[in-house]
């Protein structure tokens, strides 16, 4: 790489490690929201009637709004990552958000004819210390997070690509705004630049920047050029299109409004995010939480089924009751999952990996009700236990596989930018088991790329639910 490199296992371990104390601070965000309504309920109630302990109707009322908060929020952006929007924009929104809790808690009430059972004075000041409190919690909060990224902790690299107007905007607001975690640590040429950055490492033109992208990936590409260079734009996310990092574009171009909705700000520079992943920040906690505890659970439930079913593969035939593979996981990550053994041992040359197929010699009667059942995959919740996995993700494929159609299939490794899981979109979708032409499998990556780009803790519990039903039917697995 022409500019000069963190070291990238270093780095990036680094990055992820902390990202998840921000995404808890994230956590804490939303959970504090929720508990400022009670301590402002139990506040105002001690003003008007002496007393911090909520009676009746004012404990239910409390209760309900903060159920209606925890559905409400979320839908006015406020617990989105706020690296470069401004404060008060911030509490704009708090603001919006509160009154149209408020808003709906008093609907309600007026429609069950209770509005007249709850002091004016309470209401009033309850709605006015709530945006009080609302809006210290998330000043202290932007103070902790800009703290420590400006330490140097939950920080992002960026290659810029273009020293152009906005190009030159974007490094400015970063180095004003430490806060924000951003650093720019290099610069790629391009024919369209109008700037000198002799302060930043230059990364050489486009063809050398991609040309040492196998070596060292930064966290982010942020590209500042013109909408005509849609041809150095479609190179560099094709070259990208195997690599999971986020890329942005910076709008060099009067007018940019006409996108402006798509796009984000930083420090009043417009960003538009042209590729990325839900799963990250407080979402990956999120669905961490899930997977272990789901596993847990299942593991748990089934353990003496997974008794029954290694005593099965035992006496099928000789060797040992479990399968272990190297697949890839989260961004491209070599791990390894585990399979109850399905197949009769045997060793394939040239480290080549054959996928089984209707009527295959190599798999055991026992392995064929295991492999059709899908029951050869429960211990891999043991992988998900690990942190290895997840219970619903694009499914992993053995090296040789994802070598082979990482070469043939534009976007492929896209599918690495969340963990591997048990069962997926694809899955459900019909597009499980063998994949014997590229047709099949550009079906089954499609499905992935929109499970990532829609990834909800819902869209989870729906494939969850619905995985049962596909397998029941029993088709496609061999």
């Amino acid at each position: 790489m022409l500019f000069t490199p963190i070291t990238s296992e270093s780095q990036h371990s680094g990055t992820t490690f902390f990202s998840k104390y921000a995404a808890l601070l994230d956590i804490a965000v939303r959970v504090g929201d929720v508990v400022i309504l009670v301590v402002a309920a139990c506040l105002c109630h001690w003003l008007r009637f002496d007393s911090l302990v909520l009676d009746r109707p004012y404990n239910a009322a409390t209760l309900r709004t903060a159920i209606l908060a925890v559905a409400v929020f979320p839908a006015f952006g406020l617990y989105r990552s706020w690296r470069g929007e401004g404060l008060f924009a911030e509490i704009a929104r708090v603001i919006a958000a509160w009154v149209a809790v408020l808003s709906l808690w008093m609907m309600s009430e007026w429609l069950v004819k209770s509005v007249g059972e709850y002091s004016r004075l309470w209401v009033g000041g309850w709605f006015i210390v709530t945006i009080v409190l609302l809006t210290a919690h998330r000043w202290m909060a932007r103070r902790l997070l800009g703290v420590l990224r400006a330490a140097g902790v939950d920080t992002r690299r960026i290659v810029l690509v273009g020293a152009t107007h906005a190009g030159k905007r974007i490094v400015a607001a970063t180095r004003k705004n430490g806060w924000m975690g951003l650093n720019v640590v290099g610069v790629v040429q391009t024919p369209y630049d109008q700037y000198e950055l002799p302060d930043i490492p230059s990364c050489g033109d486009l063809e050398q920047f991609i040309a040492g992208l196998d070596r060292d990936t930064p966290d982010q590409i942020w590209l500042a050029l013109p909408m005509r260079a849609e041809a150095e734009i479609k190179r560099l996310l094709d070259a990208t299109s195997e690599l999971p990092t986020t890329i942005r574009l910076v709008p060099d171009l009067f007018g940019y409004e006409l996108l402006s909705h798509q796009s984000t700000h930083l420090a009043g520079v417009p960003v538009i995010t042209l590729r990325g992943t839900r799963v990250e920040g407080h979402a990956r906690i999120a669905k961490a939480v899930e997977d272990r505890f789901l596993a847990l659970a299942i593991l748990l439930l089934v353990a003496p089924l997974m008794v029954l079913l290694a005593i099965g593969v035992k006496l099928s035939s000789p060797g040992p009751v479990f399968y272990r593979q190297k697949r890839n996981g989260l961004s491209g990550k070599e791990i390894e999952i585990w399979k109850f053994r399905s197949m009769r041992v045997h060793h394939e040359s040239n480290g080549q990996v054959t996928q089984a197929v209707v009527g295959d010699p190599r798999v055991t009667r026992f392995g064929r009700f295991l492999r059709a059942s899908s029951l050869d995959e429960l211990p891999q919740f043991i992988n998900v236990l690990q942190g290895q996995m997840s219970i619903v993700g694009p499914r992993p494929h053995a090296l040789a596989h994802n070598r082979y159609f990482s070469e043939r299939l534009d976007g492929y490794m896209q599918r690495h930018g969340v963990k591997p899981g048990i069962t997926g979109l694809a899955q459900i979708s019909g597009f499980r088991g063998e994949t014997d032409t590229i047709e099949k499998m550009a079906q089954r990556v499609e499905c992935d790329i929109s499970y990532i780009d829609h990834w909800s803790i819902w869209l989870d519990f729906k494939i969850i639910l619905r995985t049962p039903l596909v397998l029941l039917r029993r088709t496609n697995a061999h």
